[in-house]
């Protein structure tokens, strides 16, 4: 049974996602992309172009669960918590849709996608690519950001699968 899984890179100047269908071992690309807020509109702006374009996305394409990548590293506080709105946003629009959200460790994700939990973006990007096949043309950016959002979204639909075989042996 297919499992449709939106994925979120969170950010609060830019925010990657990544909606992808799993079937078996087949990994499908829906829609990817950034949303880009504007840096010289007010925090609570930016914050509000976040939840309203996830809410139109989630609306678009009709995920069942969403991924979100937790907080690792921030360069100073006042970062780590615009960083913590932002994620704070994407799940309040999970959970007002009705998703089970389910939250993932930057290593995790690049462990599932890479096989090394310590893996550079760009050995992310490359694995998202070859994951997606020839889906992954319908990325709408080429930013690093996008194709992490779709890591986190395969993480947890090969982490689900897992699951679920489990529960059901």
């Amino acid at each position: 049974m297919p499992l449709r899984v939106l994925g979120i890179d969170p950010g609060s100047q830019v925010m990657g996602f990544g909606v992808v269908e799993s079937s078996g071992s087949s990994l499908v690309l829906v829609e990817g992309g950034c949303v880009v807020t504007k840096a010289g509109d007010p925090f609570e702006q930016r914050l509000a172009t976040l939840h309203e374009a996830l809410c139109r996305l989630i609306e678009r394409t009709q995920p069942e669960h969403a991924a979100v990548e937790t907080i690792f590293f921030a360069k100073n506080v006042k970062s780590a918590v615009q960083l913590g709105h932002a994620r704070g946003v994407a799940l309040l629009a999970a959970a007002q849709a009705g998703l089970p959200v389910h939250e993932y460790a930057p290593a995790e994700v690049k462990r599932a996608v890479t096989g090394a939990g310590g893996a550079e973006k760009e050995q992310v990007a490359h694995m998202v690519k070859l994951l997606l096949g020839p889906t992954f043309a319908k990325l709408a950016t080429t930013r690093l950001d996008a194709t992490d959002a779709c890591a986190v979204a395969i993480c947890h639909a090969n982490t689900w699968r897992t699951k679920s075989r489990v529960v059901g042996a």
